[in-house]
């Protein structure tokens, strides 16, 4: 038992480390997409598409994944995803049109399917009371959303953004094979050889997998999104340069990822459904604040005009986008606690249809968040979009939970 207790270690450590380098990778254009914005003079909008062209193939790939790791095993398909990604992040620093930046990004984005693997695999080597918890350290590999913002800048600067792609396909390989060294193979990870995609896709017939795929879509799809977003954000509307504005941007990346492990603790302790309640209202403070645009106004009153200044400054704007951070980092983990508790045998085809909404979300964001732009000069329309996305979100919490809950406990009494 020791042994297996070990080797649970080995495995949740370089699965981690793993998706943490993938995460980094899937998100390297929000760094690297600023030059290349410069060099192919794009708008918005084409900015937006840049960024999101990984989240869209990492989101796709996420289903078959996760079906392919409860038929096959995580340990098999995470080395292969790994190393069917090498190729494709080298050749983006030869890229000279945007088609084919849209091309490889493609590509390169197999990286994000990584969660839909490693999620099922990790939880299968521990007990259900700390799945939680240990898919909440796994998913800290977010953190490599940060990462990426403080390696990319440095290489950036140093030598330019073509050696950032060289720089991450090296790592990749190296990552590649430490976790098929530190890794091992589990029996109880095989859950179904035999069910074709259809018979395990069925899973989309309870209502639960739609509710939870709607709540993911926002923590984890917003945090993406926004990981995106946030660096040429602090460029455009604060005016700092590369490195300091990547530096900002983690201190929303940074939490968002690392925190998820706490996330999974407090779903073990206090159930997920009251974390995600509460990360939805934090959420929509947050975003209510962040929503309002710099914005100048003159009233006319007795002893004459008054005009006043409405517009967070950059240390106040920092410290909100932190909060989010934490509060999206809970909520991704306590999506996810739900999951292994509804769902033990069929982990990986949910995991991988709920992290397919998120992985759409956070494809979608960032175009909708370059046309707003776009549209109305408004940089912070992007929050106001997300601040409409959650409100709705707590009105559908409310009467799908809450509301059945105090009908159950009256019909309890009476």
């Amino acid at each position: 038992m020791a042994v297996d207790r070990r080797k649970a270690i080995s495995v949740l450590v370089v699965s981690t480390l793993a998706f943490t380098v993938c995460f980094a990778i899937w998100m390297m254009f929000a760094v690297i997409g600023i030059p290349i914005k410069k060099m192919l003079d794009l708008n918005a909008t084409q900015f937006g598409l840049l960024t999101a062209m990984p989240v869209l193939t990492g989101s796709l790939v996420r289903v078959p994944l996760g079906i392919w790791t409860d038929r096959y095993g995580g340990r098999i398909v995470m080395l292969l995803l790994m190393l069917c990604c090498v190729l494709p992040i080298w050749l983006i620093g030869y890229a000279t049109a945007f088609w084919q930046f849209l091309v490889l990004g493609l590509f390169v984005g197999m990286a994000g399917g990584s969660f839909s693997v490693g999620t099922p695999y990790v939880a299968r080597w521990f007990p259900r009371n700390q799945q939680g918890t240990a898919m909440g350290i796994f998913g800290a590999g977010n953190s490599g959303a940060a990462l990426n913002k403080f390696v990319a800048p440095a290489i950036v600067v140093a030598a330019g953004w073509t050696l950032v792609p060289q720089v991450y396909a090296a790592a990749m390989l190296v990552t590649a094979i430490v976790f098929w060294l530190g890794s091992a193979s589990n029996p109880a990870d095989i859950v179904n050889k035999t069910a074709t995609f259809r018979e395990q896709l069925a899973v989309l017939k309870d209502p639960r997998v739609w509710k939870y795929c709607q709540f993911y879509s926002i923590v984890f799809g917003g945090y993406v999104a926004l990981s995106l977003w946030m660096v040429q954000y602090y460029v455009g509307e604060y005016g700092f340069n590369i490195q300091n504005a990547a530096f900002l941007a983690a201190c929303f990346s940074l939490p968002g990822g690392v925190l998820r492990a706490f996330g999974g603790w407090l779903s073990d302790k206090h159930g997920a459904h009251a974390v995600t309640w509460w990360v939805l209202w934090v959420s929509w403070v947050c975003l209510f604040l962040l929503s309002f645009p710099q914005s100048d106004f003159t009233i006319t009153t007795t002893t004459g005009p008054m005009s006043f200044h409405v517009g967070l400054s950059v240390w106040p704007f920092t410290v909100l986008m932190f909060v989010m951070g934490v509060a999206w980092a809970f909520g991704k983990a306590s999506v996810f606690k739900y999951i292994a508790e509804e769902f033990t045998d069929n982990i990986g085809a949910v995991s991988g249809v709920v992290g397919l909404a998120g992985g759409l979300g956070g494809f979608f964001l960032p175009i909708v968040f370059g046309a707003l732009l776009d549209l109305t000069g408004i940089r912070s329309s992007c929050f106001m979009f997300m601040y409409g996305v959650v409100w709705v979100s707590l009105i559908w919490l409310y009467r799908t939970a809450y509301r059945s809950e105090d009908v159950l406990k009256e019909s309890a009494r009476g």
